[in-house]
């Protein structure tokens, strides 16, 4: 996984052999530095506050530790996430994990019918998988009790109350016996993580990895002026240039409608990811682009923490995100555990201060490249209006932003109940 000590391992961590098997067979060999430093910890039992930017293998950190401390005292695990795409992909890696163990799960998630989840639910799960609105339906209609908690995980919680969780985590919290392990993991540390932690969290243990606000290592970062209406020009020549997968980043959901449609006129297999497409549509979406049916992938901030895509060669914003932290987990999707990404984002000359607040997090310069020729703009989609009058070529950087432009450079089971 991590280049950086080819003389680390999971050996001393503290995991049981059964489970350094299991991780030998899917190929894990080397622990990512959030892994290295929390599992030992969560094993021993602490709580922990994880600090990590991401795509750095948070999910191993505390479902390895929770799969095992759960097989040997015969407790329950709660998770509780933002969106319903994290919570597929991490119930999806625990069952890699605990699957040969009889590990049991129930996925809590909008978008589902209840009557599964309650079914679920009724075989005494080991681990809750959920996000907080679909598990407080669940606790106020009396069909879900975690009186036998003893493990619970907020992951990605800065996202999750950014989202307007905080009341609902709140609840369930108050619904959680005390007496537990907490583990929360966040990408950025705000006065409302550090509240959390004070009231509900006993001494953690603190792991960090990379400071609030730090991209990922190993991704290169570009930045093009350009006008709104030679964007799709832009986008083109890019698709062209780049003949790996592409994710793609639009501000609003009819801005990712817009831009699917326009990519698929472009001759490339594309799928869209937004919150007016329903859970099976953002599934289909979201798999095809993992096996190549699709080359590219457009979503709004609803994916920006939910696509773990290995290989992702490209991610592009096409719009300038409103929150210069969304940057940060937009273009953690490609450079993921330690590999080289790449990450191009898509500035008019008006988003001067929308830039200079993502360089202020990342306490950075963004690469600014000269615009290069564009083709014609894409054939105008039907039932779109028509694009603006073209005019002369947006100034140079430095007139516009204040910066000089740079050149461009990419079988024994555990569980029984």
């Amino acid at each position: 996984m991590s280049e950086r000590n080819s003389s680390a391992s999971f050996t001393g961590l503290g995991i049981a052999p059964r489970l350094l098997d299991i991780i030998a067979s899917l190929k894990f060999t080397t622990p990512t530095p959030i892994q290295e430093k929390a599992i030992p910890v969560a094993i021993e039992g602490k709580d922990i506050i994880g600090i990590a930017q991401t795509g750095t293998g948070k999910t191993l950190a505390f479902g390895v530790p929770m799969i095992q401390r759960i097989g040997q005292t015969k407790t329950q695990g709660l998770i509780i996430l933002p969106t319903r795409e994290l919570a597929l992909q991490v119930e999806e890696m625990l069952h890699w994990v605990g699957r040969s163990l009889g590990l049991k799960t129930a996925l809590l998630i909008g978008g589902m019918s209840m009557r599964p989840q309650m079914s679920a639910i009724q075989r005494r799960p080991h681990i809750i998988i959920g996000t907080p609105g679909r598990i407080n339906d669940h606790l106020n209609q009396k069909t879900l009790s975690l009186n036998g908690v003893s493990i619970l995980v907020l992951d990605e919680a800065d996202r999750m109350l950014d989202m307007g969780f905080a009341p609902q985590i709140k609840q369930i919290l108050h619904k959680v016996p005390k007496d537990r392990q907490t583990m929360l993991f966040s990408a950025t540390m705000p006065d409302d993580i550090v509240r959390i932690a004070t009231e509900h969290m006993k001494l953690p243990f603190r792991v960090e990895i990379a400071r609030p606000g730090t991209a990922a290592e190993r991704v290169e970062q570009e930045l093009f002026v350009v006008k709104k209406e030679d964007k799709l020009s832009l986008l083109k020549k890019l698709l062209e240039e780049y003949r790996g997968t592409v994710l793609v980043f639009s501000r609003t959901k009819h801005g990712a409608r817009k831009i699917t449609r326009a990519v698929q006129g472009m001759g490339h297999t594309a799928a869209e990811i937004h919150s007016n497409r329903s859970l099976g549509q953002r599934r289909n979406a979201l798999e095809g682009f993992k096996r190549g049916v699709y080359r590219v992938l457009v979503a709004t901030d609803i994916a920006s923490r939910g696509i773990d895509v290995v290989g992702i060669e490209l991610v592009i914003n096409f719009d300038i995100p409103d929150d210069p932290g969304d940057y940060v987990h937009r273009i953690g999707r490609t450079g993921r555990a330690g590999a080289a990404g790449r990450a191009i984002s898509f500035a008019t000359p008006d988003q001067r201060n929308a830039v200079r607040d993502i360089e202020r997090l990342l306490k950075t310069f963004i690469k600014v490249s000269k615009l290069p020729e564009l083709p014609p703009a894409p054939r105008q989609i039907p039932g779109e209006a028509p694009h603006e009058p073209r005019y002369p070529r947006t100034p140079s950087y430095s007139h516009s932003f204040g910066r000089r432009p740079h050149a461009r450079g990419g079988e024994r089971r555990y569980f029984h109940r």
